[in-house]
């Protein structure tokens, strides 16, 4: 009888890791990251032929939390190499989330509790990454490594205005390659220790954000308590930053924050995903001031394609948000900035995205600032700003 428990007892242990590790994570993800069901896009062929020739960016996609093998087309989230191609997108970034509380808001969280620990052992991450923020992190960074080697070429790593360089020559030259660049949400994985960021500059790192969904060392997030701005080691960590070429990310900062980076910064920073308040009054959305003082040192914003950043989810809605950021910021200033798979709802997938370039030539913009909007400013900012 013992040894029948015993056996029984084992069964059922080994079941409810296999659940964990097999079933579960695309049981969260398939809760989270969705597309909104709706009728295929008639993309008309004129459209499509000018949107297959345009150099295509993305300033943000959570991607590398899943499970998923982003070599493999899905029909679960927003993102993998297949549906970047079928969409033309030439640059991705590709972001690191390693911190959320599971009850988040846009009004008020603390960072007491956690959601990304249960996705890190469920999907047997390195045991050290169950407890370090850091190691959450790196190994983010090394599944992009992972996925690039296994693409045979297909998916590239961009380190450096050399890299940015060779993948415009490619592109232009007819291949149609795909690049990554690597961003963590949030500079808690640095736990603290300036060091910490040398050490992911060295690993990858190229865009840093500073607060996630709640304060940290750092100071204060949009979403948190305090509302504060830099914080001492905040400051270190934005001096040290401008020093190696890492790019600041200040999405889900404060305010408070948002001002004191720019005033003490000497090079431009991204807003990588967000929206426009005078289209989408929400507190996922700085207001028009600051976002001006983004675009006057230089910075770019990428607009997002769900309901916190836009309130609209259509590509209209999506397209009006754009249109209202390029009139307040001016054209140059604006980019895409969907936060795929980052818990989002939308209205279409990467593999869709020409859909928003139909919308914007039936709202009367010109091709150049299509072009722009779709990819050209990320461009150019990133030959501008990535390390030599």
């Amino acid at each position: 009888m013992a040894k029948y428990i015993a056996a029984s007892l084992m069964m059922i242990l080994v079941v409810a890791i296999a659940f964990a590790h097999w079933v579960l994570p695309g049981l969260l993800e398939g809760r989270y990251n969705l597309v909104k069901e709706h009728s295929p896009y008639g993309i008309r062929p004129e459209v499509q032929a000018f949107h297959d020739q345009l150099f295509i960016a993305d300033l943000h996609s959570d991607s590398l939390l899943w499970k998923r093998d982003l070599l493999m087309e899905s029909d679960i989230g927003h993102v993998d190499l297949k549906r970047l191609k079928k969409g033309n997108v030439a640059l991705q970034v590709f972001s690191a989330t390693t911190k959320s509380p599971p009850a988040q808001n846009y009004d008020k969280n603390t960072g007491e509790t956690d959601i990304i620990t249960l996705v890190a052992v469920s999907q047997f991450w390195p045991i050290r990454s169950w407890g370090s923020l850091y190691e959450r992190a790196a190994y983010q960074l090394s599944k992009l490594y992972d996925f690039a080697q296994a693409s045979q070429g297909e998916l590239v790593v961009v380190k450096s205005k050399a890299n940015m360089q060779l993948l415009i020559a490619r592109r232009l030259s007819g291949e149609k390659v795909t690049a990554g660049v690597y961003l963590i949400e949030g500079a808690h994985p640095l736990e603290g220790k300036l060091e910490n960021l040398n050490l992911l500059f060295e690993k990858g790192l190229r865009i840093s954000g500073l607060t996630h969904f709640f304060d940290n060392r750092l100071g204060g997030s949009l979403h948190g308590v305090s509302k504060e701005g830099l914080t001492k080691f905040g400051k270190d960590v934005v001096n040290r930053a401008n020093e190696l070429g890492v790019i600041i990310d200040v999405a889900h900062a404060s305010p408070k924050m948002v001002s004191d980076v720019l005033d003490i910064s000497n090079r431009p920073v991204i807003l990588s995903h967000g929206g426009v308040k005078g289209v989408c009054d929400k507190g996922r959305n700085l207001d028009d001031s600051l976002m001006k003082r983004i675009a006057a040192a230089g910075g770019i914003v990428g607009i997002g394609y769900w309901e916190g950043a836009v309130c609209d989810i259509t590509p209209a809605g999506v397209v009006r948000s754009i249109r209202y950021a390029i009139d307040l910021m001016g054209v140059d200033h604006v980019a895409l900035g969907s936060d795929y798979d980052g818990a989002t709802e939308v209205l279409f997938d990467t593999a869709e995205l020409a859909i928003l370039t139909q919308t914007m030539f039936d709202e009367g913009f010109t091709e150049t600032e299509i072009r722009q909007v779709m990819g050209e400013n990320a461009m150019h900012f990133f030959l501008n700003n990535l390390p030599d």
